[in-house]
């Protein structure tokens, strides 16, 4: 003799759209059963996922060799920056090709100067002097398309040899950039970023005077100094 079952629970409903709805809207249909009334009753969600937000870029920062340092009217010093490097972020600015860009100083480290680094008329350093550079802003605008590059940059300068003397740091507060920088005194040209990241950077700065005279009058402060930095920036998309 046949037998034939019948569930006492009505079918659960799906919804599914008959085509990909805009903006990503996923629809989820849900049923549940009400005993006292004997039907279902079908409630519809809609979860709607957000709009990808803005590019961000991943940027790291090398320093190479073949640098100079200025300051006052005296010849350049030539300076080994190799082994210089720095990681920070990026983001378009209004969906152009045009980056805002900030570096981590905690990534950030610039090679001080000394004899290993640093030659003055031919000659390194005298032994024991020692110029620590520590950065305390690093940060600015990239163009994608051009290759422009205007960074602020903001660092201690900090002269010493060895234990026997120390001098308050100096300030030094400029614009590392790609194009011309100008001064009174001193001025240089940049170069663009190519194809592989390469560029030269350059900045004008003013000195302050510094509660030490034997560095006022040595300097001559106030006064300028010129930074020429080669250098390769790369731009990592990680959005």
């Amino acid at each position: 003799m046949g037998c034939k079952l019948n569930s006492l629970e009505p079918p659960i409903l799906c919804q599914v759209p008959a085509r990909k709805p805009r903006f990503r809207t996923r629809l989820i249909a849900f049923s549940s059963y009400a005993p006292n009334k004997g039907e279902a009753v079908s409630t519809t969600k809609s979860i709607e996922t957000q709009l990808p937000k803005a590019d961000v870029y991943g940027i790291s920062f090398r320093t190479l060799g073949a640098c100079k340092l200025g300051i006052s009217r005296y010849p350049d010093f030539e300076y080994n920056a190799e082994g210089g490097a720095g990681t920070g972020t990026g983001t378009k600015i209004n969906d152009g090709n045009e980056l805002s860009v900030s570096f981590d100083l905690k990534t950030l480290y610039v090679p001080p100067l000394t004899s290993a680094t640093t030659k003055f008329l031919g000659l390194p350093l005298p032994p024991f002097l020692k110029i620590d550079i520590v950065p305390q802003l690093f940060k600015g605008n990239i163009n994608q398309e051009s290759g422009k590059v205007d960074l602020e940059f903001l660092a201690k300068f900090c002269f010493s040899v060895g234990s026997i003397y120390k001098a308050p740091p100096l300030l030094v507060k400029t614009v590392l950039t790609s194009e011309e920088s100008k001064g009174k005194i001193r001025s240089a040209r940049g170069e663009r970023l190519d194809n592989k990241g390469n560029c030269k950077l350059v900045g004008v700065a003013s000195v302050d005077p510094i509660d030490d005279f034997f560095m006022n009058s040595f300097l001559g402060l106030p006064t300028e100094c010129l930074a020429k930095l080669n250098a390769v920036i790369t731009l990592c998309n990680s959005s």
